[in-house]
C-alpha cells in the first residue's frame, strides 16, 4: 500500500524509523532489531539511509523484510547529495524492482569538509531535483519529503524555507515528515504557517524520545532543537539515572504525542531508530488510544 492512500484512513496511528547497519558483521542484529519493531504492527516503518548511499543495499534489504515477511507497509530513504543522475537512476530502479512502493526523498547530510565545496557542478543540490526525477522514472511510487518546523539550518529565514517546502510539494511530494521537535507549540505555528502559504499536503510530526543525556546533545547538533526549560529539568533531574532517564524520557515523548492527537494530528513518526524496547514502551502507553 501506499502511505498516500494509508494517510486516508481513520485513526490514531503511529509509524517507527529504524537504520541499517553500516557493517555486514552487523547487520543479522539490526535486522533482529527492526523485524521486533515491525512485530508490534505499526503504520508503516522507514528505513534510513546512510551517507553516500554507502548503505543503500542494507536499506533497501531491511525495507524489503519488513514488507515481504512482516506485512508492514515500508519508506525506503533515498538521498542524492553527491550523487549522479545514473546512480539515482539505477537505485530507484533497484527500489522499484523490490516491490517498494514508498521513497522518502532527501537531499541528504553534506560530508564533512562539503559545506565549502562548489555545488554548481553537482547533478543533484537539493531533494526538490530528486523528487522530479523519482516522479519521472517509470516506478509508480509515493513520494515523501522532509520539513522543518524550526526552520532548515541551510535556510536564511522560515518564508525563504517555506517557498522551497512547496517547490517540493508541488513537484511530486505526497506528505512531508517534519524533523524532531520537542516543543509542540512550534509545529502547530509551522503548520499555521504553511497551510497559509497554500501546502495543503498531509504533515506527519516526527517525534524523538530522548532515553539517555547523551542523545540531547546530538539532537540539538543534528536537527538544531530548541529544548524547553520543561525537558532541561527531567535531563538535570535524572540524566545520570539511565533508568530513570529511559523512563522520563519515554513518558515526555508519549505527552507530546497525546497532545497532539488531542489537537487533531492522526498520524505520527517516532524516531525509535533500531530501539523495539522504546517503541513497545510508547504503544504501551497509548493502547487505548491508538487504532487496532
Amino acid at each position: 500500500m501506499k502511505i498516500s492512500e494509508l494517510l486516508k484512513t481513520d485513526g490514531y496511528r503511529m509509524s517507527f524509523e529504524v537504520f541499517p547497519p553500516k557493517t555486514s558483521d552487523k547487520y543479522d542484529s539490526v535486522q533482529a532489531a527492526t523485524e521486533k519493531i515491525a512485530q508490534l504492527h505499526p503504520a508503516f516503518m522507514s528505513v534510513t539511509y546512510g551517507a553516500g548511499g554507502g548503505t543503500s543495499k542494507y536499506t533497501l534489504d531491511i525495507a524489503k523484510n519488513i514488507e515481504k515477511s512482516h506485512g508492514v507497509i515500508s519508506l525506503a530513504h533515498l538521498t542524492c547529495v553527491n550523487s549522479t543522475k545514473e546512480t539515482v537512476k539505477e537505485r530507484i530502479k533497484d527500489i522499484r524492482d523490490a516491490g517498494i512502493k514508498n521513497i522518502m526523498a532527501l537531499r541528504g547530510d553534506l560530508a564533512p569538509g562539503m559545506e565549502d565545496a562548489d555545488r554548481s557542478t553537482w547533478d543533484y543540490r537539493h531533494a526538490v531535483e530528486l523528487i522530479r526525477d523519482i516522479k519521472e522514472s517509470d516506478g509508480d511510487f509515493c513520494i515523501g519529503a522532509a520539513c522543518y518546523p524550526e526552520v532548515h539550518p541551510e535556510s536564511a529565514n522560515q518564508r525563504e524555507d517555506i517557498i522551497h517546502l512547496r517547490e517540493k510539494v508541488e513537484a511530486g511530494a505526497e506528505f512531508l515528515t517534519t524533523q524532531m521537535f520537542f516543543d509542540n507549540n512550534l509545529f502547530y505555528n509551522f503548520l499555521y504557517k504553511i497551510r497559509e502559504a497554500g501546502i495543503s499536503c498531509p504533515i506527519i510530526p516526527g517525534i524523538m524520545p530522548i532515553t539517555n543525556a547523551n542523545q540531547v546533545e546530538r539532537a540539538i547538533k543534528l536537527s538544531g532543537s530548541f529544548m524547553p526549560q520543561r525537558f532541561k529539568s527531567i535531563v538535570d533531574a535524572f540524566g545520570e539515572n539511565p533508568a530513570a532517564m529511559r523512563q522520563a524520557g519515554i513518558a515526555y515523548a508519549t505527552d507530546q504525542i497525546i497532545d497532539l492527537y488531542a489537537n487533531g494530528i492522526r498520524f505520527i513518526h517516532v524516531y525509535s531508530m533500531n530501539k523495539p524496547d522504546v517503541a513497545s514502551a510508547i504503544l504501551d502507553n497509548l493502547s487505548d488510544i491508538l487504532t487496532k
